[in-house]
């Protein structure tokens, strides 16, 4: 399943650090982040539960970037 969320980032290098924080969460299968859009596509793992998955991107989204928020 893939799923498309609004975020907000504050640059394109967070954007990138972000991107990369989410591919590494468990259940994630790929993400990327768009700078310019502000969006976030999120494609997960078979089984996977979307919403605690993404309590877990969120996680680790704001660890790079502290004020990150995602539309979830």
């Amino acid at each position: 399943m893939e799923k498309t969320y609004k975020i907000e980032v504050d640059c394109a290098n967070c954007a990138a650090k972000m991107e990369e924080a989410a591919k590494n969460t468990e259940g994630v299968a790929d993400a990327t982040v768009s700078f310019m859009t502000l969006k976030m596509k999120v494609t997960f793992d078979d089984g996977a539960d979307e919403k605690t998955v993404m309590k877990k991107v969120l996680k680790a989204c704001r660890k790079v970037e502290p004020d990150c928020d995602i539309e979830i």
